[in-house]
This record gives C-alpha cells, structure tokens and sequence, in this order.
C-alpha cells in the first residue's frame, strides 16, 4: 500500500516535536489529541509551512523534504482546509475557487516545476458538486452561513487537483448545528476521494465518523499510530476518545423497521439493531460501541431489553482506569469489541483467554 513517511524534530521554548511515522497515502488519517500536542505543528510541516531542522518526508516514495531536498509549500500538490474558511470578501464564491485555481497553477510552471501530480483526481466542477455548493456560486462571503463558508473552503482545496487533503480543525469554529450541517460533507469526501487526507481534531465524533487510520499525539509525540479500531482496542495503552473507551465498525443499512423506528445494520459478519437516523438501505455507516454499553454473559438471554445478543471469544483482559473495573476485548466474527466489566463479574464468569461468551449491545446506545 502507499504511504506517507513523516520524520520530524522540531524544538521550540518549553515544546518538541519529534517523531517517526509511516501512514497510508489513502484514506484518513486523524490526527488526534487535546490542544497543544503538536497536530498542526506536524500538518504544518507536512504542508512546508514550518520548516524542520531535520526533518524527511515522502509521499507515496517521491521525497518532498530531506537532507538535500525541499519542495516549497506552493510547489507540493496539497489542498489546505484552514479553520477559517478566510474567504475573499470582494469576490463571489465562484470567484473565490477561480482565484484558488489560478494560484495554485501559474501558466506554463505548474507541471514542470512541482512533483507530479499524475492524472486529474477532481475538477473544479466535481469539487462544487461534491461539496453541493453550486447554488451558492453568485453569492458573496458575507451571504453565507458558517457551515458554508467552510464548504466553499473545502471546495477551493479540492479545486486545485491535489494530491494529498490537509484539514486542521475545519468544525472548530462552528457551533453543533453546523458541524451536523457539514459533517456528511465530509463523510462524502472519505468515500469519494482517492487521495490521503490528513484530518486534524481533538473532537471524538468527527474522528470516529471520517478516521480510517489514527495517529493519537501528547507533547509532541505519537502515543499509538494505527488502523482506527486496532488502535482504540488496544488493552496495552487504552486510547480513548472522549470519555471513554470503545470501538468503531463499519457496516451497511440492510433493513428499516418503520414500526420501531430502528435499523438493521450488517456489522462484523452479523447484524446489529439501532436508532432510525434516516440512512438508506445499502448505505454505509460506522457503528461507534462503547466499552460501557456491552455486558457479558455465558448463554444468550431471551428476555432481555438489550436488542443486539452475539457470540464473542474473549481474546484478553487488561485493567481500567479504576481499580474494580476491566476491560475485556472480544473478537466478534472476526471484528474486535471492548467490554467493561467489574473484577467481581469478570471472576463470576470465570473470564479467560478464548473463552466463548455472548456480547450484548444496547441498540439504544450505538452511535
């Protein structure tokens, strides 16, 4: 597979940036951790806007940076989503993407000049599209939402053909109703696009819905890097996000209950039950399951509140944040899945290494 490989040190008062990575040059990768880790310290420098003393980077084996080597930012074949979509505000937004086009690619230059960019992954006119932003084209900035001016910002780094998608926070400054707003935006992009994205956050849910592959930062370094549900069902170092721990699965809508108001989703080579949000049958959605939602039991229960009941292998246990509780990680046909339990149940059950037992989820609490 592709990949990216990102060797960085970077020493400022009072902070270092130091690391050693390889990630894949497709899909998402989340760079995650609370304000002051160094995420945009280490996008920054994948874009060449901060400049490390020592420092390497190549993109699917072509070098953008090393010893000898340095391909200035307006040379690498990046887009750019700031936290700002910073708009001009004397142009429409249909000006805007021109002037981000013509910017990008100066006449004559574009091709000889910066590493090659291969064949055309997104025009202007897809970009628009893709981020339904065509009946907005005449508008000026100051007409526009929030939510849309980050669509339109979106839309100005894709217009540029790029070959790699760096996002830093693009919902930060937006209140709840506006990330909902643009968040299936941004689903569209992770099932559309064929190009890396490198999505900064330090929101949970932006992570578990966009993230295929996670980079987890503290003070300049990389606590855990890896496949998005791998990672999160570490025992060895728990990485939470948010409040607690848990796994993402990928599934697809394979029925509608329109009595319950519920939707059957095949996940993990079975199917599991939750809330109605209004996806298409086929569809394909992430199913977030926290540790706190899912009981044990030796044999399946019939009489139960609890929807989704299926057969598990506990593969190991490892301790929680507080001393009468564990984590138990189970693998689920195949896909992996936590449980938080007490000692005292965990020693009930007699739970060991490749014991069978039965994971029930709440449909209620899938996400």
């Amino acid at each position: 597979m592709p990949q990216i490989e990102a060797r960085f040190r970077v020493d400022w008062p009072g902070f270092t940036l130091a690391l050693d990575e390889r990630f894949p040059a497709r899909g998402v990768t989340a760079l995650f951790g609370h304000s002051g880790s160094g995420k945009t310290t280490l996008l920054r420098c994948i874009a060449g806007l901060e400049r490390a003393a020592q420092g390497y980077l190549s993109v699917d084996g072509e070098v953008w940076q090393d010893a000898k080597t340095w391909v200035p930012t307006h040379r690498r074949p990046i887009g750019y989503v700031f936290q700002e979509a910073s708009l001009f505000p004397h142009l429409t937004v249909l000006g805007n993407l021109r002037y981000g086009q013509r910017r990008s690619q100066p006449k004559g230059r574009a091709k000889e000049q910066g590493p090659e960019t291969g064949q055309a992954t997104f025009s202007l006119e897809q970009a628009i599209e893709l981020l339904g932003i065509g009946h907005l084209l005449a508008r000026r900035p100051a007409a526009l939402s929030g939510g849309e001016r980050q669509r339109v910002g979106m839309a100005r780094a894709l217009a540029v053909d790029p070959r790699m998608l760096l996002m830093d926070e693009p919902l930060a400054a937006l209140d709840l109703k506006r990330k909902q707003e643009i968040l299936p935006y941004l689903e569209r992009l992770h099932d559309e696009l064929d190009i890396p994205v490198i999505y900064v956050s330090h929101s949970p849910d932006e992570v578990a819905r966009l993230a295929d592959h996670i980079l987890v930062m503290d003070a300049g370094r990389v606590l855990a890097s890896g496949p998005l549900n791998e990672t999160l069902s570490r025992l060895d170092l728990p990485i939470r996000l948010g409040e607690d721990a848990g796994v993402v699965l990928d599934g697809r809508v394979a029925e509608r209950d329109a009595r319950w108001h519920l939707l059957r989703v095949a996940c993990c080579g079975a199917s599991l039950w939750t809330r109605d949000t209004g996806a298409e049958i086929g569809a394909h959605v992430r199913l977030r399951i926290l540790a706190r939602d899912v009981s044990l039991t030796r044999e399946p229960s019939h009489e139960s509140s609890i929807q989704n009941t299926l057969p598990a292998k506990v593969l190991s246990l490892g301790d929680d944040s507080h001393p009468a509780l564990r984590l138990v990680k189970l693998e689920v046909s195949g896909s992996t899945v936590l449980a938080r339990v007490t000692r005292r149940s965990a020693e009930l059950l007699g739970l060991e290494p490749e014991q069978s037992v039965y994971a029930q989820i709440k449909a209620v609490a899938l996400l």
